[in-house]
């Protein structure tokens, strides 16, 4: 099977048009967006061998999904360990809310630093 290969009028000259092949739509979320800009930051060879390879988008996904499990698994360890609970959160509500915060705050750090290497 023969591939077409087109051009494009480039001033005096004709240029392949290349194109990669269309990706999945998949919802990338946050902790997927920021190892995307780090690879591009900091590893670019890394992240234009996934993007040309088309395997970027799922790479990205399964970043995402999996600091996202570590992410709250952390939160209810830390939270269960502190006893951080509904009754807490019932009978002093700031308390509750400023140890939430600094459990969530250290469990971001923890995910940024182990997966997402920020």
């Amino acid at each position: 099977m023969a591939t077409k290969i087109t051009y494009i009028q480039q001033e005096d000259y004709l240029l392949p048009d290349l194109k990669l092949p269309d990706q999945p739509k998949v919802e990338i979320g946050i902790w997927g967006k920021r190892h995307l800009r780090h690879l591009k930051n900091h590893h670019p060879i890394i992240y234009t061998n996934l993007l040309t390879s088309c395997k970027l988008t799922a790479y990205l996904a399964d970043i995402d999904e999996e600091a996202t499990e570590m992410f709250n698994r952390i939160i209810n360890q830390f939270a269960k360990q502190e006893g951080v609970t509904e009754k807490l959160k019932a009978e002093n509500q700031l308390l509750w809310v400023r140890k939430m915060n600094n459990i969530y705050n250290r469990a971001m750090e923890i995910v940024n630093t182990e997966l997402v290497n920020i």
